[in-house]
C-alpha cells in the first residue's frame, strides 16, 4: 500500500507539472494590447466573408458566443448583450460574434440555427461568424464564451478580456457591473489611454475541434 500511494503522489506530480508547463505554454500566446490584430476571414450565417482588413479603420469588437452557456445566457436572456450591440453598431463599431465550438459540441450551431436564435433573441452584430474548425478562435486564443476583444481603427489589440467584472451567471449583476468593452472603446474614442486592457475571460471553455482550450479557466469546463 505505502508503495501504491508513493507510486500515485509521484503520478500526480507528473500530471501536475505537465498542466503548469501546458499552461504556462499557452498563457505566452495571449496576445497582449498593442499588437497586432491576427488577421482573419470568415464566413458569416448568411454566407457573406468578412476579412479583418476591410474594416481597417473602424473599432471591432469580437465576441466569442456559445448558445448553450449560463454566461452567455446571462447576457442574451436579459437582453444587455443586443442592447451593447445595438449601442456601438449605432456608433460605427463593427460587431462581430464568433461561433468556434466543434461539431457536436453542445453550442455547435449551423448557419440556419444560428439564424434562427438571432431572430429570436433581437440579437443585433454585424454578423455571426462561423468557426467549427476554431481557426478564429486560435488565431485569437480564445477561451471561453463570453471572451471579448476589442481592435482599434489601427489593427491593435485594445482589450482582451471578460465583459465585465462580475463572473457569475446571474443577470442581476450586470447593472452593477464594470463592462471592460463599453470602457475600452469609450476612452478610446475620447482620444484617451484605455485604462484595463486585459482581464482574465470567464464562462464556458470553447469546445475546439482538437481539443482543450488555451490557458483560462473558466467556470464550466468542457464535458462534451
Amino acid at each position: 500500500m505505502e508503495r501504491y500511494m508513493k507510486m500515485l503522489g509521484m503520478t500526480f506530480a507528473a500530471v501536475l507539472s505537465l498542466q503548469l508547463l501546458c499552461m504556462g505554454a499557452a498563457s505566452a500566446e495571449v496576445i497582449k494590447a498593442g499588437q497586432d490584430a491576427p488577421a482573419f476571414t470568415g464566413t458569416d450565417s448568411n454566407g457573406n466573408k468578412h476579412s479583418l482588413s476591410e474594416y481597417r479603420g473602424k473599432y471591432v469588437v469580437l465576441e466569442w458566443h456559445g448558445y448553450h452557456c449560463p454566461w452567455t445566457l446571462k447576457y442574451y436572456g436579459s437582453g444587455a448583450m443586443q442592447a451593447l450591440q445595438r449601442e456601438w453598431t449605432a456608433k460605427g463599431v463593427v460587431w462581430l460574434s464568433i461561433l468556434s465550438d466543434r461539431p457536436g459540441s453542445e453550442s455547435y450551431r449551423t448557419a440556419e440555427s444560428e439564424n434562427i436564435y438571432l431572430k429570436k433573441m433581437n440579437a443585433a452584430p454585424t454578423a455571426a461568424l462561423l468557426d467549427p474548425d476554431g481557426t478564429i478562435g486560435h488565431l485569437y486564443n480564445a477561451q471561453s464564451t463570453l471572451h471579448m476583444i476589442v481592435v482599434s481603427p489601427e489593427g491593435k489589440i485594445l482589450y482582451n478580456g471578460a465583459i465585465d467584472d462580475h463572473p457569475t451567471n446571474d443577470p442581476a449583476d450586470i447593472p452593477k457591473s464594470r463592462n471592460y468593452v463599453s470602457e475600452a472603446l469609450t476612452e478610446s474614442m475620447a482620444g484617451k489611454q484605455v485604462a484595463v486592457s486585459t482581464t482574465h475571460p470567464y464562462g464556458c471553455w470553447i469546445r475546439y475541434k482538437n481539443g482543450g482550450a488555451g490557458s483560462a479557466l473558466p467556470l464550466v469546463a468542457p464535458n462534451g
